[in-house]
């Protein structure tokens, strides 16, 4: 019989949750705090020099010194200073030596990312945040018995597209780092074990992690929803049971973040039928661990600001410059999301935009990128990867392609989710079908987050391409009001969501009659 670590632990996390009620008319005050302590540990860095961190500090108002002196910046702004960090410069953005780093997708600039990931936003801000995540539940469920078995988390591995083969520096996902360094006493409240949770071929790695987790008393799981659809599926297929009540009586908790929760959760609510199951959203990127929900009956997220990261805010649709911090806020807005913070991103456009339910404290839901995307599997698929993706599968096969729009086919009933491509053809392929073959090809060979979730179709499938009749697209634009003769005609080439995949393909079976 499993020894149940709830009661050893339940003080301490319900301390961590209830601190956030000081929270309230101190924003300002933590906030500006927060930033100071970093500029401090800063300064002396080559960024700190540049930027006068120095001055700033002596500055009346820090804030305005701040935002007067140092300019918002995309990762393109920063890439040189990273690579030069990678390479084992030190004091470049942040103090000392970084060896780890996030690799994710979704620049212009080249194939990856890499996201430094210092000591300090790692015990400061990532392990505290998903501290946090368990300290809200724990408040609100009393009667939880979640250290009684074993957490399943799910993560990646240091597969990496930099060819780094030393053992010094580190890169790949963000989920392979907070395994690797986390304590070893975690193991006996955690499956899978280490060296299963960082194999990097997921051929190997997903029977592993069935035959391990199968096997346990699990009470929770972490991850991403998509991912663990995928391992739940194999888990029951291979129990033979119905649903996870016959695996694991005793779960209790989903902490899900990376992507929308919405268009998985009526299979997770299928799944968990029989037990007593709740879901807490997290906000935690390769750049940050930034909200969590901490209520149960509200499904917004309370922004984290004692967990080094401050935090500013564009207004959407306006000028950069109209940039505010995060204690002038208006609850309803839609605003675009800049964060400073520990790995030496300063004033860094995260790309991601969220609309504030509340301001004391800040609440938020995540709205969106600012740029057209898909990220429904993880695969942060951004705009840029496509036209290339499918330029080169053009060129390769004959074709001369008019417009297109794509958007996520989610899976169903014991189908992978797939990408939807309906595209209308000034000259169409020789074989639609191995378009498609090449266009796979060709965005695993530019986004290294879809190469992994294509990887051996476990994650998702083979994308589906669909011929638009002449003339679809300018139908459509006639009828959005936005066929403008002379103006701006443009197509959204890429949506997270189905709403105009399924106007668009309603259009075009209209055309078929």
């Amino acid at each position: 019989m499993s020894i149940d670590f709830t009661p050893l632990f339940r003080r301490r996390f319900v301390r961590i949750a209830r601190r956030t009620s000081a929270w309230r008319g101190n924003l300002q005050r933590i906030q500006t705090g927060l930033l100071r302590r970093m500029l401090e540990k800063a300064m002396k860095t080559e960024y700190g020099k540049k930027f006068g961190f120095r001055e700033i500090l002596e500055s009346p108002d820090i804030y305005e010194s701040y935002a007067k002196r140092v300019p918002l910046i995309s990762y393109e702004d920063i890439r040189d200073y990273v690579l030069r960090m990678i390479k084992g410069e030190r004091d470049i953005l942040w103090p000392g030596v970084c060896r780890d780093y996030a690799q994710s997708s979704g620049t212009s600039g080249g194939k990856s990312k890499y996201i430094p990931i210092t000591g300090d936003s790692l015990s400061g801000n990532h392990y505290r945040g998903g501290e946090d995540a368990v300290a809200h539940y724990m408040n609100h469920h009393p009667e939880s018995r979640i250290f009684a078995g074993k957490g399943f988390i799910l993560g990646g591995s240091f597969s990496n597209t930099l060819g780094i083969e030393t053992g010094k520096t580190k890169v790949g996902d963000l989920s392979a780092t907070l395994i690797s360094k986390i304590t070893p006493l975690a193991e006996i409240v955690r499956v899978p074990d280490r060296k299963t949770a960082l194999l990097p071929d997921w051929e190997k790695k997903l029977p592993a992690l069935v035959e391990q987790a199968s096997k346990e008393n699990v009470t929770n799981i972490s991850g991403v929803p998509s991912w663990f659809l995928t391992v739940l599926r194999k888990i029951l297929e291979k129990k033979g049971a119905q649903g996870l009540k016959d695996v694991w009586p005793n779960l209790e908790v989903f902490f899900h973040g990376g992507i929308s929760f919405e268009p998985y959760r009526e299979e997770y609510m299928e799944m968990a039928k029989g037990l007593d199951m709740h879901f807490v959203e997290t906000y935690n990127a390769s750049e940050g661990f930034f909200a969590v929900q901490d209520e149960p009956d509200d499904p917004s997220m309370l922004l984290i600001i004692d967990r080094n990261v401050f935090y500013e805010f564009i207004p959407v649709g306006e000028s950069p410059d109209k940039i505010i911090p995060s204690w002038k806020v208006e609850k309803g807005k839609v605003y675009e999301m800049v964060i400073t913070a520990s790995n030496g991103l300063w004033r860094y456009r995260l790309g991601d935009t969220v609309r504030v339910m509340a301001t004391d404290p800040v609440k938020i839901k995540i709205a969106g990128r600012t740029g057209s995307f898909i990220n429904a599997f993880g695969e942060e698929l951004m705009e840029d990867n496509a036209e290339k993706a499918m330029a080169k599968a053009a060129d390769h096969c004959g074709a001369h392609i008019r417009n297109y729009t794509a958007a996520p086919v989610y899976a169903r009933k014991g189908k992978k989710g797939r990408h939807q491509w309906l595209v209308e053809w000034d000259t169409p392929p020789r074989d639609v079908s191995e378009f498609a073959r090449m266009l796979d090809k060709a965005l695993r060979e530019v986004n290294s987050d879809y190469d992994a979730k294509r990887s051996g179709s476990i994650f998702l499938d083979m994308p589906e391409i669909v011929t638009a009749h002449n003339g679809l697209f300018d139908q459509w634009l006639k009828n959005a009001g936005t066929h403008k003769l002379g103006g701006q005609r443009k197509v959204p080439r890429l949506s997270n969501n189905r709403d105009l995949m399924d106007a668009l393909l309603s259009i075009n079976e209209g055309l078929s009659k």
